[in-house]
């Protein structure tokens, strides 16, 4: 059935200036790290895309290493957009990174102009794309000079291949650092995507603190992994269910999850029952909470493994109010500013 898009798709989802931009953001983005690779069914993908952008969802976050395997999420977003989305490109902020290891030889991973220039090159190809409207350096590479890894974002952006350009796990050090060297090649830093959540909380450690470097640079912030790799949701409430992230090890252990851990999720999801929201919701709301409570986070990026779930996510945006009483019986429970209890 061809697809039309909701005609009340912009009447919930709220929207936020990135930084010192002209660019908008919703508040709720969906990544594609999981769940768009060649795993899962291209009908379910194709359900939980049409339903996000239904619900205002503008921003899609791809890498160029997101699948499995490798580059079958650009690959498969790709052919939703040729089927669904190619009416409604100029209503979508499309994004890419590259910085992991993606191919093989010395060419295939870092920092270096011929990567990061080529990789673009390869998920534009993917996605049957002629530019993308941000391109992330997904890491900082020590091996390679920050210039000559700003210098690629910036012929990025002049070249028109992407319209704006931005970092991920940057240091707040580093982020200044870049975004001198992008001020000065004329291509100002859009944004910043760092781990952050209630259990993840090392942006705000440190003088300056991340979202003060970002404050300074005149750059926004697109948080990852809101939920902890699932620890703030209801899945480990009663413990380690089978086949749970956890049991596969992969970024999140089982041995990890301690019961001091398990009592602060439990602790945690009281508070969220008491304001009406699911655990996962008043995660993201957290994130996302007047920032004169807190920091200053432009789009929370939560992914989505099925409709239902999308849904759960995005109704975090009818609570984002938290009185000074509910913030201090979180920080009870979640962990001190500078922490990493889970990335």
């Amino acid at each position: 059935m061809t697809y039309s898009a909701a005609a009340n798709r912009y009447e919930s989802m709220p929207y936020r200036r990135v930084g010192r931009s002209g660019l908008k953001l919703p508040v709720i983005s969906l990544g594609l790290w999981h769940n768009f690779g060649d795993d899962k069914r291209f009908d379910e993908q194709n359900a939980i895309l049409r339903r996000a952008f239904d619900l205002g969802v503008t921003h899609f976050d791809l890498a160029n290493n997101y699948g499995p395997p490798d580059g079958t999420a650009e690959t498969n977003f790709g052919r939703h957009l040729a089927q669904d989305f190619k009416p409604y490109r100029d209503e979508l902020v499309i994004s890419s990174k590259a910085g992991h290891r993606m191919w093989p030889g010395p060419y295939g991973d870092g920092g270096s102009r011929k990567y990061l220039l080529s990789s673009l090159d390869q998920s534009l190809e993917r996605m049957g794309l002629d530019y993308v409207d941000i391109f992330y350096s997904h890491r900082p590479d020590p091996d390679t000079p920050l210039e000559e890894t700003m210098g690629a974002l910036d012929q990025a952006v002049r070249s028109g291949r992407a319209l704006y350009a931005g970092i991920s796990s940057y240091s707040p050090e580093q982020t200044l650092e870049a975004a001198r060297i992008l001020k000065e090649l004329g291509t100002p830093l859009l944004i910043h995507q760092p781990s952050y959540s209630m259990f993840n909380r090392w942006t705000e450690a440190g003088e300056p603190n991340l979202f003060q470097a970002l404050e300074q640079a005149g750059a926004g912030s697109i948080a990852f992994s809101p939920l902890a790799q699932g620890l703030l949701t209801n899945r480990y409430l009663n413990g380690i269910p089978e086949n749970s992230r956890a049991t596969k090890g992969r970024f999140l252990s089982e041995s990890s999850i301690t019961e001091p851990i398990l009592d602060r999720i439990r602790g945690l999801n009281d508070i969220a029952t008491q304001r009406g929201q699911s655990l996962a919701q008043m995660a993201i709301s957290w994130l996302l909470r007047d920032q004169k409570l807190g920091t200053p986070v432009t789009s929370a990026l939560v992914g989505a493994s099925s409709v239902k779930q999308l849904e759960d996510s995005l109704a975090a945006v009818d609570n984002l109010e938290f009185s000074a009483e509910e913030m201090a019986a979180i920080d009870a429970f979640a962990a001190e500013p500078g922490s990493n209890v889970q990335a």
